[in-house]
Order: structure tokens, then C-alpha cells, then sequence
């Protein structure tokens, strides 16, 4: 019992000392280095920058994305008062924040030559800026969501596993850290928490597991409510998610095929620690849980843009190796003398998981070394001077990301220009900097961010009278991500709506014809500015 209960501690304190350390990481320095996906950090900072200003996500603007891949950046906004400071400090929070619920399901489970290595891979995965698949030196805050999601749900699968010793008041900690872990998921990308929940279900089949489980769920339902009472967009929330469903919501056998075959070693290791324990307990409850870390992994990663990264492989890989260390070599040995048939299982798993361990820290020391140094090149625009963009490997060649930098800082002077102060300003592309960036009042009821062929296309779309109905300025690019068809689709309108007031090089500029109409119509969406999820009131913050 002392043993254990050491091995947890020893386990769950060197969990949550790496996070503290990896967050340090990240925040210190205090700025944003990006390698890729400008256009995508900007949909972030834009969203801080709105709360910021009393909006609250669906309430106020449509996104597809939970309100907590808002919030997170707010809410380093907010602490570290710079939108250089927004995601690192965000990022470095809610990993400190996963990282209690980890260290408690991974410690209480696993033992310590599994829980350590397994628990730091999740952290980091937490708080490395890149997008899984892409090199080192591929920095970014782009899709920063998924992280969050994989690790969330890493840490959930291991609750497949009894605690080995449950302690006092195990249950009830089981219940708080699942609910915590599937909330984050639901209100952060509600694919990851549909999964999750999936498998809470399943693990009510589990008698020595159901009552957790079960409270678990009671609390998952109880904490909706309240959220609602506060957050009274659930609604508008799910209008967001069918629309974006509708044009990219499903995959063909294609995509999960692709998506199998850049993961096949992975799925090999797997597949060899699954037949290990099923040969030894031919249980179909185990079959199904292995499959469960097959099936739905491969889904959510064959929808989300990025090249590899199924953890819930790496998690059925752990509760794999844990239950192999349980087993004697052999049933007739029961004296524990042999050793032990996966007593070579946990090798097996690192060679699963340190490639992509090593490659996390890497690119977070990376990351560190090059905001400590201030890297890079400076975003030109007024509250974006603590972001700096580089090339890979620190190279002198420019990428599509400066060359979309120009555009965007050109743009800025364009607006600057204006014989009036713009305000409530949006732009025809994917996302807009400029509200953030140049501390304008946001408008309301636009969205997010445009992506063509992802959450918006020549069929599904929000209607421009809504779309466009809060937006004074209006800013078209000649060059952007997807300017082209959303200028089609949308041109008709803006041609009898707005009225063009300057072209330059790169943009073409418009403001709204009658102002004082549109000053007088009241804006989507909930006004009211008292609202308990605003870290602003509709005021300059």
C-alpha cells in the first residue's frame, strides 16, 4: 500500500512539476514566435480582443469552435496585457490548469514507469506551439484546440483502468476529474466531447466503475445548465455547428483510408500490445475499448487540419502496456517469480511515444530560445508588436506568411489613413486582424472567421443581411486566403449596402452607405451589457 501510494505520488508530482516547467516555457518570455498559419492566430486574437470588449462567442459572433477557444486567450490577454502575450499565457494556463486532472487519472493507474513518461507526453502535447505532424520549426498557435482535445481524451482513456489501490474518496475524484476533462472538451471542440462521452457510457457497463462514472455524468449535465444560465448561446452554438457540419462535417473512406495510412505504424504498435492482452483475458470488454481507441481517433483526426496525431492510439497503447505488467508469464505461475509477460510492454510504449516527446520539447525549447532573443520580424501593427513571424530553420527566404503579413499591415495603413476613425470594421477573408490589431470597437453578428470549403460554401453560408448588418467598414482584399469566392458570393450585396472610399495596391475599401440607419438598427445578437462570461462591457477595455 505504501509503495503504491509513493509510486502515485512520485508519479503525479513529477507530472505536475514538468507542467510548471513547460509553462514557464512558454509564458516567460512573453511573446508570440509563428512559423505558419498567421491568418489562423489571428481568429484568436481577434476572439480575445472581442471579449475584451463585452461580446460573448455565438451571442455575439458565429463560431463553430467552442467558447473556450476564446476564452483561453482572453484570458492570457487579460494577465499578461499584450495580444503578444494572449496565447502563450493562455496556453500556459489551462496546461497547468489539465495538468491536476492528468496527474490524478495517470497516477492512480499506471504505474510509474508508465505514468511519467505517458503523463509528461501529455502535457507537452499541451503546451507545444505547432500543429501535430509539422517539423520543429513549424511554430504556431494555429489549432490550438485540438491539442487540447487529444490530450484531454488521452487522459480520460486511461480511466478504461481500475485505480490499482483506490484511496479515500476515490470515487469522488474520478467524478470531478472526468467531468472536468469532458466539460474542456465540450466547450472547447464538442467532437472530442461527444467521444468522450461516448465512452463515459460505455464505462457504465463497468460495476466496480459505474458510480464515478455515473456522477460523473450527473455533473457533466448539471455543469451544462449552469453554463447556460450564464452563457444563453447553447443554441446558437449548435446553429454554428450544423452549418459549419454541412460543408465539411462529413469524411469519405478515402480520407479515413489516408488518414489510417500515415498512422499505420502507430495502429502496428497498438494492434501488438492489444493482441498481448487479449490473448490473456478474451474479454470482449477489452475488445471493445481497443477498438474504441481505433475507430473514433481516426475520425476526428481524418476532420481536423492537421498531418498526423491520434492519441487515443498512445492511450489504449498505455492501458495496454499497464495491464500487461499486471499479468503473470504464465497462468499456472502464480507466485510472481517468472517474469512478468509484459515486462517489456513499457518499451513498447516509449517507442511509441518518445519520438513525439523529444519532438514537443524540442519545438517548445524553440520557441523559448527565440522569444527570449525577439526573433524574427515584428508584425507592423500597433498591438501586434510582441509577434514576430520567422522563416523555418530561421532561414532568409520569405514564405506565403510574409507575403500575407504585407498584405495585412498594407491594409492597416489603409484603414489608418481614413479621414475618419474607422470602427465595427470586418473583413472579406478568412479571419480579420484589424479590430485587435489596431484596437478598434468589433462589430457584432459577423463571424469568426470564413474558411471556404470548411465552414462556409456556395450553398451554406449566413445570410449577408446578418453577416454584414453590425459592419461600418468593410474590408475586401485583392490578395488573401479565400477572397475570391467569398467576393462572388457576397459581392451583389455589398454592391447596394456599401459604397467603395479608397483602393489601394491590395485592398479595396468600403463603408456602409447609410451610416445613420445602421447606427439606429439594433445588432444581432444579445446586446445587453451585462453578462457574467464578458471581461468587458461593451466599452474601450
Amino acid at each position: 500500500m505504501s509503495a503504491h501510494a509513493d509510486g502515485m505520488r512520485l508519479s503525479a508530482g513529477i507530472i505536475l512539476a514538468g507542467a510548471t516547467l513547460f509553462a514557464c516555457l512558454l509564458a516567460g518570455p512573453g511573446l508570440t514566435i509563428t512559423t505558419s498559419y498567421v491568418n489562423d492566430l489571428f481568429i484568436f486574437l481577434d476572439g480575445a480582443h472581442r471579449i475584451a470588449w463585452g461580446q460573448v462567442p455565438n451571442r455575439d459572433f458565429h463560431t463553430a469552435l467552442g467558447p473556450l477557444s476564446f476564452y483561453i486567450p482572453a484570458l492570457g490577454y487579460w494577465i499578461s496585457g499584450t495580444m503578444g502575450g494572449a496565447m502563450p499565457y493562455g496556453m500556459a494556463l489551462i496546461t497547468l490548469f489539465l495538468a491536476l486532472p492528468i496527474a490524478h487519472v495517470i497516477g492512480s493507474r499506471l504505474q510509474p514507469v508508465i505514468a511519467i513518461p505517458y503523463g509528461l507526453f501529455l502535457i507537452l502535447v499541451l503546451a507545444v506551439p505547432t500543429n501535430f505532424g509539422e517539423s520543429v520549426t513549424e511554430l504556431s498557435f494555429a489549432m490550438f484546440y485540438n491539442r487540447i482535445g487529444w490530450a484531454a481524451l488521452g487522459a480520460l482513456l486511461v480511466m478504461y483502468l481500475r485505480p490499482v489501490r483506490p484511496m479515500q474518496g476515490q470515487n469522488s475524484l474520478d467524478a470531478l476529474c472526468a467531468t472536468v476533462l469532458i466539460v474542456v472538451m465540450l466547450y472547447t471542440k464538442i467532437t472530442y466531447g461527444l467521444v468522450a462521452l461516448a465512452f463515459l457510457v460505455f464505462l457504465l457497463l463497468d460495476s466496480r466503475q459505474r458510480r464515478w462514472a455515473a456522477t460523473a455524468l450527473g455533473s457533466i449535465l448539471i455543469g451544462g445548465l449552469v453554463i447556460e444560465a450564464f452563457w444563453q448561446s447553447t443554441a446558437a452554438y449548435f446553429d454554428d455547428l450544423f452549418l459549419t457540419g454541412r460543408v465539411s462535417g462529413s469524411r469519405g473512406i478515402a480520407d479515413l483510408a489516408s488518414a489510417f495510412l500515415r498512422h499505420l505504424a502507430d495502429y502496428s504498435l497498438l494492434a501488438i500490445l492489444a493482441i498481448l492482452v487479449l490473448w490473456r483475458t478474451r474479454s470482449l470488454r477489452d475488445l471493445v475499448f481497443f477498438g474504441f481507441c481505433t475507430l473514433p481517433g481516426l475520425m476526428i483526426q481524418s476532420q481536423n487540419s492537421q498531418p498526423w496525431g491520434i492519441l487515443t492510439i498512445h492511450a489504449g497503447a498505455a492501458v495496454a502496456a499497464q495491464m500487461l505488467l499486471r499479468f503473470p508469464a504464465s497462468p499456472a505461475d502464480s507466485s510472481g517469480t517468472q517474469p512478468s509477460l509484459g515486462s517489456g510492454s513499457p518499451l513498447l510504449l516509449m517507442a511509441l511515444i518518445l519520438p513525439t516527446l523529444l519532438h514537443c520539447f524540442l519545438a517548445l525549447g524553440f520557441h523559448t530560445a527565440l522569444a527570449l532573443s525577439r526573433a524574427g520580424q515584428a508584425f507592423d501593427l500597433p498591438r501586434f508588436g510582441e509577434i514576430r513571424l520567422i522563416s523555418p530553420w530561421l532561414g532568409d527566404e520569405k514564405t506565403m506568411m510574409h507575403t500575407y503579413l504585407s498584405t495585412i499591415e498594407d491594409g492597416a495603413r489603409a484603414l489608418t489613413s481614413l479621414p475618419q476613425s474607422p470602427a465595427k470594421v470586418s473583413v472579406l477573408d478568412f479571419s480579420n486582424p484589424f479590430s485587435a490589431g489596431l484596437d478598434l470597437p468589433p462589430p457584432r453578428g459577423d463571424s469568426a472567421w470564413l474558411h471556404w470549403g470548411r465552414n462556409i460554401d456556395e450553398t451554406h453560408f449566413t445570410p449577408p443581411g446578418k453577416l454584414f448588418a453590425d459592419v461600418e467598414v468593410l474590408m475586401l482584399p485583392k490578395w488573401g486566403i479565400n477572397n475570391i469566392p467569398l467576393r462572388t458570393l457576397y459581392q451583389s450585396y455589398i454592391d447596394a449596402a456599401f459604397e467603395l472610399i479608397q483602393e489601394s495596391d491590395g485592398w479595396t475599401v468600403y463603408r456602409r452607405k447609410n451610416q445613420e440607419v445602421a447606427a439606429k438598427a439594433p445588432p444581432p445578437g444579445n446586446t445587453d451589457p451585462h453578462s457574467w462570461l464578458r471581461l468587458g462591457d461593451g466599452s474601450r477595455p
